[in-house]
């Protein structure tokens, strides 16, 4: 089987020095207005480089409520929120104000939370990796019991970490049931198992092995006796695309070693062709890494040269 509707590509925002809301803004922008399907942003503090003195952070949902009222189409989100970063019942009703906010176009990314310095520089616990994975899975607990809470009815939680007491006012989204929660990452057991059980959509993260990726999550799937063809799939793909040489060195030059060993760099062609290939795992959405920011020509480029070749592509089902 296959899917004809094609990759979805969405671009992401992961600055080197942190942005302000009007760069982030004018990314978005482009995003809605090249036609991407959507624009997400990472949930950091802190740059790769913990002693960059030029970062300059923001926070992620802040940021969201504002392009919600800023764009009109484009769906938005995090890719991804640290569980460690906020309580769930705030997390939920932080969600649920930005998708009513943006008329049902936010999804939620969530993770365990991996950057131990960031934590440190703002005064955030940072538990260790087995206590991170339960709190990640009792804030999805606490997230999709909240917003799946029928009207009149009370939620309640007690778990190890989190414990919510008879809430009588869930958050309401604007989406139905509520909106798509994306989790992800490289971890062979853990990560695939939560995913199964609460994601509308698993994504592989940087530089793991797509094929085996997605076969444990298949797998993890049918151990809970969910269609595993029913979440989507999506990865995280640095990109340089130019249409000269010179271009594309110059989109590159930025990038670290490990980056440019699994982006996508080259002319239009040779990164339709790098993209089409994760169409292969199963993979139907693709998020486009972006390092510079404020080169909104590339957003243009790959809008214009790369996007129109992917849509009604067949992409492998589970």
């Amino acid at each position: 089987m296959a899917r004809t509707d094609g990759i979805r590509l969405r671009v992401l925002m992961e600055p080197l020095h942190g942005a302000r809301y009007e760069d982030i803004l004018a990314l978005a922008r482009a995003a809605e207005q090249g036609g991407f399907d959507g624009f997400f942003r990472s949930d950091h503090l802190l740059g790769v480089d913990p002693d960059d003195r030029t970062y300059r952070p923001t926070d992620c949902w802040t940021t969201l409520g504002g392009l919600a009222r800023d764009t009109r189409r484009v769906r938005l989100g995090a890719l991804m929120s640290a569980a460690t970063f906020r309580a769930p019942g705030l997390l939920a009703t932080i969600v649920a104000s930005a998708d009513e906010m943006s008329g049902g176009r936010v999804e939620l990314g969530i993770g365990t939370g991996w950057y131990a310095r960031e934590h440190a520089a703002f005064g955030l616990p940072f538990p260790g990796t087995g206590e991170r994975f339960d709190r990640l899975e009792e804030q999805l607990a606490v997230i999709t019991g909240l917003w799946s809470t029928p009207d009149g009815q009370e939620f309640s939680f007690d778990g190890a970490h989190y414990r919510i007491e008879a809430n009588p006012a869930p958050p309401r989204p604007a989406q139905s049931p509520y909106p798509p929660i994306l989790v992800g990452g490289t971890g062979p057991k853990r990560t695939p198992a939560i995913a199964a059980r609460y994601a509308s959509e698993f994504n592989a993260g940087l530089g793991g092995d797509l094929a085996a990726q997605m076969a444990t999550f298949t797998r993890a799937c049918e151990d809970i006796g969910r269609d595993p063809g029913e979440p989507r799939r999506s990865s995280l793909l640095p990109i340089a695309c130019g249409s000269t040489q010179a271009e594309v060195e110059r989109r590159a030059a930025g990038m670290a070693p490990f980056f440019r060993g699994i982006a996508a760099i080259g002319s239009p062609e040779e990164v339709t062709e790098r993209i089409a290939a994760h169409g292969e795992f199963g993979i139907d959405t693709v998020y486009l890494f972006i390092l510079d920011i404020h080169d909104l020509e590339h957003i243009a480029l790959i809008a214009a040269e790369v996007l129109p070749h992917l849509a009604g592509m067949k992409v492998a089902t589970a």
